[in-house]
């Protein structure tokens, strides 16, 4: 007695019905990226990429024109697209990499043949924490305290052979 209450009550209430419910979109791929802010255009590396899942170009390059518009042109950001099978998409937009944020901050191109060895240049850990508090807006870094996003940052530092002080002379 009590499944058939149950079943009348499913009956009644539309949230239960299957026509509302929605049904998840199926995934054809997802797509990673690094262009330049500002810079979307349907040539590569961004036409192949999205062309081969039949996306809608323009729009891919319009929006993330508009999402990345407040950094500097030619700034590389990762882009991340999930192409779903009926030819939609959504994509999420991280900040530079940390590396990058190091070699602008130290003015440098490159970073140390031998890090631990010889050291390419110096910088503070006011520089530390101004790249720390960038990145701290990422999706995947938003949970995480800023001091834990330094040390990683000062990790990525002493890899590239970059010296990180208290305060520079």
């Amino acid at each position: 007695m009590s499944i058939l209450r149950t079943i009348s009550y499913l009956s009644q209430h539309r949230h239960f019905q299957p026509s509302t419910m929605s049904v998840p979109k199926v995934v054809a791929a997802t797509i990673r990226l690094r262009v330049p802010a500002g810079g979307a255009r349907p040539a590569p590396p961004v036409g192949p990429a999205l062309g081969q899942y039949r996306l809608n170009l323009m729009a891919f390059c319009k929006d993330f024109n508009a999402r990345t518009q407040k950094f500097k042109p030619d700034t590389p950001m990762a882009v991340t697209i999930i192409a779903y099978k009926d030819n939609t998409f959504e994509f999420t937009v991280k900040s530079p990499s940390v590396s990058w944020y190091l070699k602008k901050a130290a003015g440098i191109d490159l970073g140390s043949t031998r890090p631990g060895h010889v050291t390419a240049t110096t910088l503070s850990l006011r520089h530390v924490y101004e790249i720390a508090k960038v990145k701290q807006s990422d999706p995947y870094l938003q949970g995480m305290p800023l001091e834990s996003i330094s040390k990683s940052i000062i990790g990525t530092a002493s890899s590239m052979g970059i010296k990180i002080v208290k305060d520079l002379e």
